[in-house]
């Protein structure tokens, strides 16, 4: 009875085994005979981390060595405020003659993490396809609350306006991407976010009109008034109050509230096992742009968590999908109005 018993056990089991295998195995396979849909995850962070120490996934180089055919401009100052340094990096290819689209990454990190040295993997990758890129440090939670970082990004974009000339890329020909917070700030920007007039710590001069012609989202936060949002503590900290107190600020702090039919084309990407900004926030933002005419497409990748594009095979489509959408809106030289920054 006992040997029974044992015998039915070990059994169910290895069928448990098998079957586990199986559907870690199963994300894989779809990939391979389908190629052309988006990459199918695994849902369940443990299982993200099971596929990635069985060799089924594997992570993204995320410092990848600059080639010798492009050049790297770092640590440029585009602002000072209160003798803090904020600063840029620059690639190019080294053999541009003409001025070349720009891609301008903003990193995430929750608001208060990060580095502008994170997206070096899309920097490098699409600067090797003939864009400029660049990437930008902005003012963390530890230096001031919102809208400090809002204000740096605008005020970074205005720089990349004024600069074109300088380093080689076209004005005309801008588009910014960010991941995380850091499409919440690309957004923004993007949208016509206007910051509270002051003096002294900004280079925005008044009346000045600037073109962005693109914006890439990737699983960024888009209406802080949203149930998720009004009690997340990264939200709260970020925004330093709640909601009760100042809805008004989390309306402020919303890409969405600027959104109108003049704005850039935007592309989302995100992750439908995402649990630190629910996909739910992507479709809103995609509704938004449809009602308004304004070219969108959204990409959910199925069963991918939170910063999905970690990963070499979603990181991969990531840039395919990215680079189509460049080669629509930025690579040609549209006459049409975009989006003004004021």
């Amino acid at each position: 009875m006992k040997r029974k018993i044992l015998k039915h056990t070990l059994i169910g089991l290895l069928s448990l085994i098998v079957l586990f295998c199986l559907l870690m195995a199963t994300p894989r396979m779809i990939g391979i005979l389908f190629p052309k849909k988006s990459p199918v995850g695994y849902h369940f962070m443990f299982a993200d981390y099971i596929a990635l120490g069985v060799g089924l996934e594997k992570l993204i180089d995320m410092t990848p060595d600059i080639p010798d055919e492009i050049e790297e401009i770092k640590n440029i100052e585009y602002k000072n405020i209160n003798g803090k340094s904020l600063q840029l990096d620059i690639l190019r290819p080294k053999n541009a003659e003409a001025p070349l689209p720009l891609l301008v990454f903003i990193h995430g990190g929750g608001w208060q993490g990060g580095q502008r040295s994170d997206y070096l993997v899309y920097l490098v990758a699409f600067a090797k396809k003939g864009y400029m890129t660049a990437t930008v440090s902005y003012r963390l939670l530890k230096d001031s609350q919102y809208p400090a970082c809002a204000e740096d990004i605008t005020d970074a974009m205005h720089w990349f306006f004024d600069n074109g000339n300088t380093y080689g890329y076209d004005s005309d020909r801008i588009a910014v991407i960010g991941g995380s917070a850091g499409a919440h700030l690309a957004l923004l920007a993007a949208y016509g976010w206007e910051k509270p007039q002051t003096e002294g710590d900004t280079i925005i001069a008044a009346g000045n009109n600037r073109r962005i012609k693109a914006v890439v989202d990737i699983y960024g936060p888009v209406d802080l008034t949203t149930g998720y949002a009004r009690t997340h503590p990264l939200v709260t900290s970020f925004l330093a109050r709640s909601y009760e107190e100042t809805p008004e600020i989390y309306t402020q702090a919303s890409p969405i509230h600027y959104l109108d039919k003049d704005d850039p084309p935007t592309m989302i990407l995100h992750g439908t096992s995402d649990d630190l900004v629910p996909v739910s926030q992507s479709v809103l933002l995609k509704e938004h742009l449809d009602s308004l005419g304004v070219p969108g497409v959204l990409y959910c990748l199925p069963l991918w968590p939170h910063t999905m594009d970690v990963v070499q095979r979603v990181n991969d489509f990531c840039q395919k999908k990215m680079d189509e959408f460049f080669r629509e809106y930025v690579v040609k030289k549209l006459t049409d109005s975009i989006i003004i920054i004021n």
